[in-house]
């Protein structure tokens, strides 16, 4: 049986007239950099037959591990070197900014402080329109007589919860500090489910999910799931050995000095 045999990529070697042109490489970075902000030649790269890219050490301060690269190439049957490009890049130990994330996904519960405002986008797939504005909903006097309707008819808010909404919601609450998995749900007696502090919740959430009313509790006000628990349980019992122990009476009453001065 033959076998096709793995394919190699061999690195090609850099154009000897090219990799030689380190001088000029180096005079191409003192244009852009002062003299000693660049260190020592770390070698050329062939990028193709034709075209290499020198490294040098960047010794300026807070750029630890940069490299200024400089590509040069030249036209067949040239000798001439050309410069191409010129960049400052991160090496691998190189201390660079991480990857950018936008506000809006960076943000956390209890990030917001008061008057901070964190608008929602029109199009945010976890809210759906309470109500429809019509065959033009671009025109703003329709909107205006829409909304007023909407507002004599007592329909409430503008957009409700989407499916999409709410199921994020349940999974976010069920895997967090409030379902079954926490540390306090697995050391709890009983579960929320039977719990008298339990108020329900209404809706398809109220299958899953209710608040706690507890206000010795360490998730009072807090949603939880029915499957969850902690040690302030309603119907929660001490057993014989975990009661305190009675105090005995005292030996002496301090508050009868007078009885204490006829002895």
């Amino acid at each position: 049986m033959c076998h096709d045999a793995p394919v190699i990529a061999l690195q090609t070697a850099p154009d000897a007239t090219l990799a030689k042109a380190v001088d000029l490489a180096r005079s191409v970075v003192l244009e852009l950099a002062d003299p000693g902000d660049v260190g020592e030649h770390l070698g050329a790269v062939a990028e193709d037959d034709l075209v290499v890219t020198h490294q040098f050490a960047c010794t300026r301060s807070g750029y630890v591990g940069w490299v200024w690269s400089v590509t040069l190439s030249r036209a067949k049957r040239h000798k001439q070197p050309t410069v191409n490009e010129v960049v400052l890049l991160p090496g691998a130990d190189a201390i660079v900014a991480p990857p950018w994330v936008p506000y809006r996904e960076r943000i956390q519960p209890g990030d917001l402080s008061p008057g901070d405002l964190l608008p929602v986008e029109d199009e945010d797939p976890r809210l759906v329109p309470t109500y429809s504005y019509g065959d033009d909903p671009l025109d703003p006097d329709a909107k205006a007589q829409v909304r007023q309707v909407a507002t004599e008819l007592y329909l409430g808010r503008v957009r409700t919860l989407s499916p999409e909404g709410r199921d994020l919601a349940a999974e976010r609450w069920y895997s967090g500090p409030g379902g079954p998995e926490s540390a306090l749900a697995k050391n709890a007696p009983e579960t929320c489910a039977t719990c008298g502090f339990l108020a329900r919740l209404a809706g398809p959430l109220s299958e899953l999910f209710g608040v706690c009313a507890n206000g010795n509790a360490n998730d009072d006000g807090r949603v939880v799931s029915f499957d969850h628990g902690c040690g302030a349980h309603s119907e929660v019992k001490l057993a014989r050995k975990q009661q305190p122990i009675p105090i005995p009476d005292h030996v002496y009453d301090s508050l009868t000095d007078d009885e204490f001065e006829t002895l």
